[in-house]
């Protein structure tokens, strides 16, 4: 591979801008401290459709459930928060004290049942940190797993998937997935800390898991929904609401 990479026009074409230079300004941005980090993103699967559907004082009290459980799941340890919409982005010093974390967090949100399946993506490797953000590569396929998690799925790379299994928590080995933007294969892995939702069961506009008493006993017929609201914006538009 080259050393040099073209500027981008209409700059002229001697400009040359070296990998060394950027090495040098990379290492020169000021408060950003190289650090090791697990980082997890755990959003609302259906958010989007709930606001649409219900309404947004509805989607902002769902949000408010969601970030009780959030801070509760934390406890007494120190991880930044960061949270971008209905999403809460969260770094820890290891997996082990991210499982633990998402070990309470998940099963609290899936035994809410006004909350919507959760979708979560973790990773862990270098970042660069400022105050209390992160950024870097092993961020950006953190948050690529969790576009790619289905609704109530947790997807991790090797580092997490390791300590996972060593810990007896059921996982899973998906192969390796291209994520957007990232350009080797990533290997990715099933880690199930919480019940594994049945998908004839979930929502298919807003992302809620029917509760257990209510599909014990009954096969499915069709798809499930949670409210006569969803049932019709469903029947207008099915081609809205793929189902996972």
């Amino acid at each position: 591979m080259p050393d040099t990479i073209a500027a981008d026009r209409p700059l002229e074409r001697s400009v040359r801008v070296t990998r060394s230079d950027i090495d040098m300004n990379a290492a020169a941005v000021r408060g950003f401290v190289p650090a090791t980090a697990t980082v997890a993103f755990v959003d609302l699967a259906g958010f989007s459709a709930i606001t649409d559907v219900f309404g947004d004082a509805s989607a902002v009290a769902i949000l408010g459930l969601f970030e009780d459980r959030v801070r509760a799941a934390l406890g007494g340890l120190v991880s930044p928060i960061k949270w971008i919409g209905d999403e809460a982005m969260l770094a820890f010093p290891d997996p082990e004290a991210a499982l633990q974390v998402l070990g309470r967090l998940l099963p609290a949100c899936r035994a809410e049942p006004r909350l919507p399946l959760t979708r979560t993506g973790l990773n862990h490797g270098p970042v660069l940190r400022r105050a209390n953000d992160y950024f870097g590569a092993t961020v950006n396929v953190a948050a690529r797993l969790t576009d790619l998690a289905a609704p109530g799925q947790l997807l991790a790379t090797r580092p997490v998937a390791d300590v996972a299994t060593a810990e007896g928590i059921v996982v899973r080995d998906l192969g390796e997935v291209a994520l957007r933007s990232v350009a080797a294969p990533v290997a990715h892995f099933d880690i199930e800390i919480a019940a594994a939702p049945d998908p004839a069961w979930i929502d298919p506009v807003c992302k809620m898991h029917a509760p257990w008493e209510a599909f014990r006993r009954t096969p499915p017929t069709g798809p499930w929904f949670c409210s006569d609201r969803c049932a019709e914006a469903y029947r207008r538009s099915p081609e809205t609401y793929p189902r996972d």
